[in-house]
């Protein structure tokens, strides 16, 4: 006899915050020098509330800890959630269970950005740190509006076939691209290989800043379109039956997209999967209703990128793994889970 536990949302969120908060808190703790939980919080209260740190934690563990390895985890889940929640996003806009912001071209544009950067000496040539993710951000969005005109210009009614079709297309011509350039500039093109498997590497606390008020305002804005979300997930004719504008609503839906993957990938490089495997697992648990599913990927989507990047700087000390190659590993049989699985059901 089978025993099942049914729980409620809300404790299924709140149990998931708190894996969340683990999570943050192994993830800082973990290294090639082990700090555990108390002796973080001791340093975050010396750090917010001038506290005295206690005599048994040296005091280089504070720098250790809020100036290098604090800003990295928190980046990481930042970037997990954004990625998440734009996935989640996407396979209900386009009613497609593979459908990713990464099939629109974000990541391949954002790459092209930063290829070129990297190729013609811009990002040491002394104009600020940002610069990179800046060209990285509008070669993405511009990316993603090129994608919705050809769309339109070949389908006026932006059939969802048609925008991820088109996506795929431009997608492989911008990667063809970042290959080209890659190859004639042989003493660039490790970085840029490395960009293009991700890395939270050396990161500070102004991609932090950056990135967390980007996160914040765009999940606040497609909860506020949450109804019609959950309105288009049943399909094209049920949303225009029920007088959703599916085009204007798509459009401003793929742009918040665009500007949030965007920001991310700007960052840290391109990360793949997070935006395919964590939505599907929110589903299952949480259900399809966004109000409950945005805030549960944007948790579950932080926590697991955390916990990959803790697997690719530990597994083989003192090399890194790529991050990119750690979400790929997870990834890539989970992919196939899905299509088979779409298979045997249609």
């Amino acid at each position: 006899m089978k025993l099942r536990i049914k729980m409620g949302t809300g404790t299924k969120m709140g149990l998931l915050l708190l894996a969340a908060l683990l999570t943050l808190l192994f993830g800082v703790g973990i290294g090639s020098v082990y700090v555990p939980p108390a002796d973080i919080l001791a340093i975050l209260g010396e750090r917010l509330f001038v506290r005295p740190l206690p005599e048994h934690i040296p005091a280089n563990f504070s720098v250790m800890v809020v100036d290098m390895r604090l800003p990295r985890v928190l980046l990481a889940f930042l970037t997990g959630a954004a990625l998440a929640v734009c996935g989640g996003v996407m396979q209900s806009l386009l009613q497609n269970p593979l459908a990713s912001p990464f099939g629109l071209g974000v990541s391949s544009g954002a790459g092209l950005g930063a290829a070129l950067v990297i190729v013609l000496g811009l990002a040491s040539a002394g104009l600020g740190m940002f610069f990179l993710p800046a060209v990285s951000l509008c070669f993405a969005l511009g990316t993603v509006f090129f994608v919705l005109l050809l769309a339109a210009k070949l389908d006026r009614r932006m059939s969802n076939v048609t925008v991820i079709l088109v996506g795929m297309v431009v997608s492989l011509f911008c990667n063809a691209v970042m290959s080209l350039l890659a190859t004639g500039s042989p003493a660039y093109a490790q970085r840029i290989q490395l960009w293009q498997l991700g890395s939270f590497s050396m990161r500070e606390w102004s991609a932090v800043w950056a990135l967390f008020p980007v996160t914040a305002l765009v999940c606040l804005y497609f909860l506020r379109y949450a109804a019609e979300l959950d309105v288009m997930t049943f399909g094209e004719e049920q949303a225009s039956a029920m007088g959703v504008d599916q085009r204007r609503i798509r459009g401003r839906m793929m742009t918040a997209v665009a500007v949030l993957t965007g920001t991310a990938v700007a960052f840290v490089g391109i990360i793949g999967f997070v935006d395919l495997i964590v939505p599907h697992v929110v589903r299952r648990f949480f259900g399809a209703a966004h109000r409950r599913m945005i805030p549960a990927c944007a948790l579950l989507g932080g926590t697991f990128l955390v916990l990959c990047d803790l697997a690719a700087r530990t597994l083989t000390p003192p090399h890194e793994i790529p991050i990119g190659s750690i979400t790929a590993l997870l990834g890539a049989p989970f992919f196939l889970y899905l299509f088979f699985a779409g298979r045997r059901d249609s």
